[in-house]
């Protein structure tokens, strides 16, 4: 998930603590939480499908990836051993043969190692990417049988540098290996493991010849995961992508909004005049609510900050998007200072963690169905505490 966030590597170093295992122990207490939050009566009501999740759920973004380089098997693992509702597996981007991978975006040279192989020197190339000029490797010019060369490193090392001792374990999944691997985990566990794709820059790739929408339905089809109850939701901040895949699939699907007053790149592409701030209007909460069964708004459009960066009064979007049926999984909550509010932050360590659980409690307290983090294990235990409060 998401696109444009500007605080995705502030400069600084430093020694990093990685809970996991070391609070309450993976795999242990804080797999249980989830039977606390629905005791506690915070479920949708019972049933299957999205109604069978906790609220607040808790979404590993990317997998853990506060703790582990981000969409690789190693990252959802840990999630899921964290105990995440839900595991984000999959930014899907696809390759020059037509496979999908999971990328956090289709340049790859932050992500890979693809830098440290001479034989792909000559694919650096620049781009143009919804708009913007990117120089790096782009998966859409190597065959799947070239990416598998290559090992995941930390996209963000001046924030999370503990996360370098990981770089090169793991290679780049394919959606079709998350997709085995989610069934298998499920058998493991004896509990259903549910993914969060998302469809990344579906107008970029469908001029290239390689659109997304058909592709993640076949796949999805083939496995039999294209259902209303499916374990399986899909995202991406492109509306018209997200309308398209209602033509193909019954999967719950999610738009996802950036800042206020931006537009979305498939509205540029189309000259819709419409921003963000339509969108979340009633009347643009009722149109998504005709294809779609939820948002993910940033979180800046459920509590916004002041200039200091501290949090103001909450908006009505949460209250808007219930009236008009949306569920909301906004997103990212993470642990480092400089992701955090200002008054949830602890000194001028950026990579020190602040208090992530005040800031879960604020933004809990608007009444949010389930929020994306890099840290699963925090917001387990954030919840426990909110629930139970």
């Amino acid at each position: 998930m998401a696109a444009p966030e500007s605080n995705e590597q502030v400069g600084g170093t430093g020694r990093r603590a990685l809970l996991g295992a070391a609070v309450l122990g993976a795999g242990g207490t804080v797999l249980g939480l989830g039977g606390t939050a629905r005791a506690a009566g915070a479920g949708h009501g019972g049933g299957r499908g999205l109604d069978s999740l906790p609220v607040p759920t808790v979404i590993g973004h990317r997998g853990a990836s506060g703790y582990r380089p981000e969409h690789t098997l190693g990252s959802y693992q840990l999630a899921l051993d964290m105990g995440a509702d839900i595991v984000e597996a999959g930014d899907l981007v696809p390759t020059k043969d037509g496979h999908l991978v999971c990328r956090h975006e289709p340049e790859i040279g932050g992500t890979t190692d693809v830098a440290d192989h001479p034989e792909f020197a000559g694919r650096r190339t620049t781009k143009t990417l919804d708009g913007v000029q990117v120089t790096g490797w782009f998966t859409e010019d190597f065959t799947l049988a070239e990416l598998k060369r290559l090992r995941a490193v930390e996209r963000v090392p001046a924030n999370r540098p503990h996360n370098t001792l990981y770089d090169g374990r793991w290679e780049i999944p394919t959606f079709e290996e998350v997709l085995r691997w989610q069934d298998e985990q499920t058998r493991r566990r004896g509990k259903q493991v549910w993914i969060y794709p998302e469809l990344k820059h579906p107008t970029y790739f469908r001029k290239l010849g390689l659109g997304l929408e058909e592709r993640v339905a076949k796949v999805l089809r083939r496995h039999g995961k294209d259902r209303k109850n499916s374990p399986v939701i899909l995202q991406s901040f492109e509306s018209t992508a997200v309308e398209r895949m209602n033509e193909l699939v019954g999967n719950p699907l999610v738009v996802l909004l950036d800042a206020a007053g931006t537009r979305p790149w498939d509205f540029t592409e189309t000259g819709d005049p419409r921003t963000v701030d339509d969108l979340i209007t009633p009347k643009g909460l009722k149109e998504i609510a005709s294809y779609a069964q939820g948002i993910g708004p940033t979180l800046n459009l459920i509590i916004p900050r002041d200039a200091s960066g501290r949090l103001t009064e909450p908006t009505t979007l949460v209250r808007d998007a219930h009236r008009a049926g949306l569920v909301l999984h906004p997103y990212t909550m993470r642990n480092e200072n400089p992701f955090l509010p200002a008054e949830f932050r602890k000194g001028s360590d950026p990579d020190a963690y602040g208090d992530v659980f005040g800031a879960y409690r604020a933004y809990f307290a608007t009444g949010i169905d389930g929020v994306f983090t890099d840290n699963p294990d925090t917001g387990l235990l954030a919840r426990e505490d909110f629930v139970n409060r």
